[in-house]
């Protein structure tokens, strides 16, 4: 199986570090092909704008829409986000290691999908969903928060975590095609011993080998 395992965090040293070396290893070590994407450790731009591009469209008025559009058409992405594509395109199983920050993706793993999901190319002309471009491929989030399992449960003060998870794998991973599995989630890693913070590593190695038998969840529409 081939596996693109994408992370960001600002430190190498921390838990989602320890996470995605985690899948990494494990991943690989149980005979994948494992290609990765760390964030941070690229300097990855997140923000869209012409460098994207090696096309022009219009000169005059910038829409990455169209941009993505004609660059499709014309091979026209820039190697860095022709790069990140291929990735998604090869396959099979993409991981995203994140901390949840403010309800969501930190921005530069959001910029990410902002300039690597292109119109044209990852889909549109009726190619979303069910009938999407990467339609047969699978998605898991992994992911940290800073508050405890109870405060993401409904009816918490912060809300049931499948709720705040639906915008990431409905409106983006599903939306491409992806069918989405169960999301490794750590809640509260820096209130854990190390001990606890062990367990966890060694129960995410556990269920990344057997990965490939998992069937994806129900996700939901809004």
């Amino acid at each position: 199986m081939k596996v693109l395992v994408v992370c960001w965090h600002p430190e190498p040293q921390s838990f989602n570090g320890a996470m995605f070396r985690t899948a990494c290893e494990t991943l690989a070590a149980a005979g994948h092909d494992v290609v990765t994407s760390d964030l941070h450790a690229m300097g990855f731009d997140p923000v869209s704008g012409r460098h994207s591009f090696t096309t022009v469209k219009d000169a005059a008025y910038f829409k990455p829409q169209v941009e993505e559009m004609h660059a499709t058409e014309q091979d026209g992405f820039s190697a860095e986000i022709e790069a990140e594509m291929r990735k998604i395109e090869s396959c099979d199983l993409m991981i995203w290691q994140f901390p949840l920050w403010w309800f969501g993706l930190p921005a530069a793993l959001k910029g990410w999908v902002d300039r690597v999901f292109a119109m044209g190319r990852l889909y549109g002309g009726g190619r979303i969903y069910e009938t999407g471009t990467c339609r047969g491929k699978r998605a898991l989030l992994s992911l940290t928060t800073g508050g405890p399992e109870e405060a993401y449960r409904k009816g918490a003060f912060n809300g049931d975590i499948a709720g705040i998870l639906r915008p990431i794998q409905r409106g983006m991973l599903q939306f491409v095609g992806f069918d989405v599995l169960a999301p490794q989630i750590v809640y509260g890693p820096v209130r854990l011993t190390d001990e606890q913070r062990q367990q966890h590593l060694a129960d995410y190695a556990a269920r990344l080998r057997q990965i490939g038998n998992e069937a994806p969840i129900e996700v939901g529409i809004y």
